[in-house]
């Protein structure tokens, strides 16, 4: 039984561990190959156009990026 209770609190102490770190460096979690970007896929899908919501996306981000781009201020 004590083998559990220390393997429980061993458990504990990582998770405590990786939440600490989390709220000190406000890192995400990302491997270590580089992902898809590493093996030359632009995309998760290799569709030739984005889909709708996606040029959405885009074009707002775009507008957003020229009235900052036009900002007096």
């Amino acid at each position: 039984m004590s083998e559990y209770l220390i393997t429980f609190s061993v458990f504990l102490l990582v998770i405590a561990g990786m939440a600490i770190g989390y709220i000190i460096q406000r890192k995400t979690i990302s491997g270590s190959c580089g992902g898809l970007g590493s093996v030359g896929i632009e995309k998760e899908c290799d569709c030739p156009e984005p889909c709708d919501a996606r040029q959405k996306r885009e074009a707002r981000a775009a507008k957003a990026a020229e009235w900052k781009k036009n900002q007096i201020i």
